[in-house]
């Protein structure tokens, strides 16, 4: 039996408030808050991609232009790397955010790799 120090040993403890309360069981979370919270999810871990996968393929397109002029092939080579990044990040967030994968937003992703080229081979 448990007992708080210096009482009596027939009066029990007073119930930890961390702990799980049998007679006062935990409500249903309400559907609508359950999927607001879901959608600002969502939406926080798509900007997250999206900024991630930006920054990697603009450091590919820098690595590119610290590349020797030599060698063309290996600049055009991580620009096409990092347009693929960028499509594949793009892809990734529609799938997260359940929309169809073929979409136009995916030309999007190979923007910086055109960039990239361009401005590494001029």
């Amino acid at each position: 039996m448990s007992t708080v120090q210096g009482g009596n040993p027939r009066t029990p403890a007073p119930r930890r408030r961390h702990l799980m309360d049998p007679n006062a069981p935990r409500k249903k979370p309400d559907p609508e808050a359950v999927k607001r919270l879901e959608t600002v999810q969502r939406r926080v871990i798509s900007a997250i991609i999206i900024t991630t996968i930006l920054h990697m393929t603009g450091g590919l397109i820098l690595a590119a232009d610290h590349v020797n002029t030599d060698r063309i092939d290996a600049q055009i080579g991580l620009n096409v790397i990092g347009a693929a990044f960028a499509v594949g990040g793009i892809a990734g967030v529609l799938a997260l955010n359940r929309r169809p994968m073929l979409s136009w937003w995916l030309l999007l992703g190979v923007v910086p790799g055109i960039i990239g080229t361009w401005w590494v081979l001029t």
